[in-house]
């Protein structure tokens, strides 16, 4: 075997090989001694059928054999004999083989960059500092409220005002032509619940019963229709009646009737820890997050491009099945798309070079996942879940699923060791630079 490699870039391989007419021939005839040996054809006997026939009917089968077979052993042997470490799957280019012809096959991948960790320890992170604003405690006292609120007649002649609703008529037009799918009868809308575009329940706000009004609006840009984006839309509005929310009081009858066993003062204070151990828990994974961004500044990495772009079409795939959830159409995730893929790119960019990371750091502390580690995991799910030690270890059984799960606690493992020397800049949420 004859073996050669191409550097098309920094971390992209051509690898050439060139297998001798008599291997070829050799691995040829093996298939063919196989079949020959077990192929039962009329007039003869199995095991006898003469090899001639073997070829004539069966060397396209037993070509497709003797690639999978050729490429299997020498591509690896060539990988061994030039220390390459490809990343990802290669692509091969071959013409079929000819029994007793010489056999050429090229394979090209990416080949994992060379990690050098140079400002790891002591990085300087933002993280939020915490703060509770008791009001919040009030609004979730409200919602609890509302959720068992009752909807009654406005008797007072007054005009509508947020959070009233209102039942209307409605008739949009777009250019003079009605618009598809913009009329209503009778329909009950809370005034302030944003079911409308923007500027449609503040038109209705200051309008009374009976009255009816022209609301002149545009749809907003982007809109899910993108044929209406930006176009300007008028509706003819007729207010035929108010209601509003009656909300129940803050009665221990009222605290039993959710489901709850405690007193008012009690359920303040348990709504308040809920709250703060949900925001406790965001302020640190967004600090977690920051550390990373910052170890990936720190510690530019080169990109394999094969690999960025699975990583990217990884994304796609995961946000497409997300919003297709939420009910987004074709053509507008088709749209989306395109305008956000340099978003995509960046992000699957900064994945690969923080794995990257994370991994030499790992080795280089010895914090690289082990089976205890794993083994913990797994009680540690089955106690908090409830599920079946057996059943928790046979969904990681998949090789995608463990591989998944062991980066998962190595990065974790990482982080810990990180957050030991990290310089901590605690900063006001509303001066704390987003991060995407």
């Amino acid at each position: 075997m004859k073996s050669s490699v191409e550097n098309l870039s920094s971390l992209q391989r051509r690898l050439n090989i060139e297998i001798p007419a008599a291997v070829v021939q050799t691995t040829f005839q093996k298939y063919f001694n196989d079949i020959q040996k077990n192929v039962q054809l009329k007039g003869f006997r199995k095991g006898k059928v003469p090899l001639a026939t073997v070829k004539s009917l069966y060397t396209e089968r037993v070509r497709m054999d003797v690639v999978q077979d050729l490429i299997q052993t020498h591509y690896a042997q060539a990988l061994g004999a030039h220390k390459l470490d490809p990343i990802g799957n290669p692509e091969f280019e071959f013409q079929d083989p000819i029994d007793g012809a010489d056999f050429k096959f090229s394979a090209q991948f990416d080949v994992r960059p060379e990690i050098t960790l140079k400002n790891y320890e002591g990085l300087t992170v933002e993280k939020e500092k915490y703060s509770f604003d008791p009001k919040r405690v009030d609004e979730v006292l409200n919602n609890l409220r509302s959720s068992k609120s009752s909807t009654v007649p406005v008797l007072e002649d007054r005009p509508a005002q947020m959070g009233d609703v209102a039942v209307i008529d409605f008739d949009g037009s777009v250019n003079g032509k009605k618009l598809d799918g913009g009329q209503g009868t009778d329909h009950n809308l809370e005034l302030g619940s944003k079911q409308f575009i923007d500027g449609f329940e503040d038109g209705i706000v200051g309008m009374k019963v009976g009255a009816q009004k022209t609301i002149k609006l545009q749809f907003p840009t982007p809109y899910h229709a993108a044929e209406l984006e930006g176009q300007p839309v008028e509706f003819l509005v007729t207010l035929k009646s108010l209601k509003k929310k009656e909300l129940p009081e803050l009665t221990d009858e009222f605290i039993k009737s959710i489901g709850g066993d405690q007193d008012l003062a009690s359920l303040k204070k348990t709504i308040e820890k809920d709250l703060s151990e949900s925001d406790l828990k965001k302020i640190e994974d967004d600090f977690k997050n920051r550390l990373i961004k910052n170890l990936v500044k720190e510690n530019p990495i080169e990109v394999p491009p094969r690999l960025m772009e699975e990583q990217k079409k990884a994304l796609i795939e995961d946000f497409k099945t997300r919003m297709k959830n939420q009910g987004m159409s074709d053509a507008d995730y088709a749209e989306y798309v395109v305008k956000w893929d340099s978003d995509f790119a960046n992000s699957a960019t900064e994945m690969i070079q923080s794995s990257f990371l994370i991994d030499a750091i790992a080795r280089k502390h010895e914090l690289v996942c082990t089976q205890e580690d794993v083994d913990q995991k797994f009680n540690e799910y089955a106690a908090q879940t409830g599920i079946e030690l057996q059943k928790i270890q046979d969904f990681y059984n998949k090789p995608e699923q463990m591989s998944r799960l062991t980066y998962s606690l190595t990065e974790e493992k990482v982080i810990t060791h990180l957050m030991k020397t990290v310089k901590v800049v605690e900063v006001e949420s509303a001066k704390l630079k987003k991060e995407s």
